[in-house]
């Protein structure tokens, strides 16, 4: 009997695995249980309408012919658009003053903020990310009140001083006016990003810096952002895709920059002047789709460049 018993001891583990599959497909079914509003969601307000726009982006609409197959000659018609190509070179040149400017920005406020540790820190922190908590269009239109140079605060100061006013809203001057404008915005974001990436490193580390005799400034330029490089480019990467996407501000000052801003000023904004100013749908849902491939190749190509110095493989 010992002998047999011996013999059937070694049939009782695959039971016990049996058991434990059948309470990890329990414990996968309420996960997509829990899963299901969000996929829900995600498909009725995401899926299908990006589904939807792309059909129509390859589809035109006309009084005589109606609703026709075109293919890709809306994308070929985008590709080749004067008002869409120099919205797009308009955006590229706001990228490369934003992104530096504005990850710069962060970058320096974050090892400030990660060195000096008063009773004043956290506030200084609330301020810089502050203007990140109001809603884009509210800041768009406290700076065009700021910038009027008709009823701006900028014209009282000038009537003191019996000078002209200058005007931040005309065509030489809104590059730097929406720029100033978003770098506001967007700078106390990517300082948290940066911060905590900051908060995570290790103090032993600050301390080996210490004792080699390396200086405040030399830990920070050579011990701290080596580390975080990967977070920069993440917050580089944020920068870029929202930069190309630039729409809300030129949107909120347009009437009050006068020509300055036109229709086609941003690949997004002529995308929705297109579609709700001269109910062009086919041709906007292409011209956003042909911003959505230009946005993912930008991306591409600036991970590729900073490949080596993030560490990704």
């Amino acid at each position: 009997m010992s002998a047999t018993s011996e013999l059937e001891t070694p049939a009782r583990p695959p039971a016990v695995l049996k058991r434990g599959t059948s309470l990890e497909r329990k414990t996968a079914r309420f996960g997509w249980v829990f899963l299901a509003p969000f996929a829900v969601v995600f498909l009725v307000f995401l899926v299908l309408p990006l589904g939807y726009a792309f059909w129509m982006s390859l589809h035109t609409n006309t009084l005589a012919g109606g609703e026709q197959f075109a293919g890709l000659a809306n994308y070929s018609k985008a590709f080749t658009d004067q008002r869409f190509l120099s919205g797009m070179t308009r955006v590229a040149g706001f990228a490369l003053v934003f992104v530096p400017l504005q990850i710069g920005l962060a970058l320096v406020f974050a090892l400030i903020l990660d060195d000096v540790r008063t009773r004043l820190s956290r506030f200084t922190r609330l301020m810089i990310f502050a203007p990140y908590a109001i809603p884009g269009v509210i800041g768009a239109l406290m700076w065009g009140f700021l910038y009027s140079p008709s009823f701006g605060p900028l014209v009282g100061f000038f009537d003191l001083l019996n000078m002209q006013a200058p005007d931040l809203l005309s065509r030489s001057s809104i590059f730097w006016s929406l720029t100033n404008i978003v770098t506001w915005q967007w700078t106390g974001y990517y300082m948290i990003i940066i911060y905590a990436s900051l908060q995570s490193i290790d103090p032993s580390i600050y301390e080996a810096a210490r004792i080699d005799g390396a200086t405040k400034l030399q830990t920070a330029l050579q011990v701290k952002v080596p580390i975080i490089t990967s977070s920069l480019v993440l917050t580089g990467v944020f920068s870029l895709i929202g930069t190309l996407q630039f729409f809300t501000e030129p949107q909120v000052l347009a009437p009050l920059a006068g020509n300055a801003i036109d229709a086609a000023y941003t690949p997004n904004l002529y995308a929705y002047n297109l579609a709700f100013s001269y109910q062009q749908f086919n041709y906007a849902s292409a011209i956003s789709f042909a911003l959505g491939l230009m946005v993912f190749l930008a991306s591409i190509i600036f991970l590729i460049a900073t490949r080596k110095k993030s560490g990704l493989n």
